[in-house]
């Protein structure tokens, strides 16, 4: 057993309280970072922006399709429901959880564009976070679905083609 089981809950629900208070430190916490001069981020502004504007679709586009895939056994909890099917298909072809990789892609999207040195350190936490997150709900997969283990074997993640 998890040294850390006891922030799961019976199926995660601790998980997801801790998930909301990382996104809201996120979001509440200020921009910090010493060496972004206001002549650093004019000269970038333009990067930044696309970065934003990039990573920012991409995590739409993650989170939408993958909350679409998932309607009909979507949780907020990462226990599965009772009438779960594995679902392949889709985005789930590209990332085993893109609903967690959406918040990743859109906080390292605000991360470039703030060059936040506080946020960095949340993101890296957050990181962190889901992938135990993922690996406790992969178990309860892997247990309802055994053929979970040959699909985690194939798709990545978080990271199409790389995590």
């Amino acid at each position: 057993m998890s040294r850390l089981f006891f922030l799961q809950g019976k199926r995660g629900e601790y998980l997801v309280v801790i998930q909301f208070v990382l996104f809201f430190v996120f979001v509440m916490m200020p921009a910090w970072n010493p060496l972004a001069t206001p002549a650093l981020l004019d000269t970038l502004a333009i990067p930044r922006g696309i970065a934003l504007v990039l990573l920012g679709l991409f995590a739409l586009l993650l989170g939408g399709l993958g909350s679409v895939h998932i309607r009909d056994y979507l949780t907020p909890l990462p226990y599965p429901v009772d009438h779960s099917q594995l679902v392949q298909h889709g985005v789930y072809n590209w990332v085993r959880h893109p609903l967690y990789a959406s918040q990743l892609f859109a906080a390292l999207g605000w991360t470039l564009y703030s060059l936040s040195l506080t946020h960095l350190l949340i993101l890296v936490i957050g990181f962190f976070f889901f992938d135990y997150k993922a690996g406790k709900e992969e178990g309860w997969l892997t247990e309802r679905h055994p053929e979970y283990a040959d699909y985690a074997r194939r798709v990545r993640k978080f990271i199409p083609f790389v995590y």
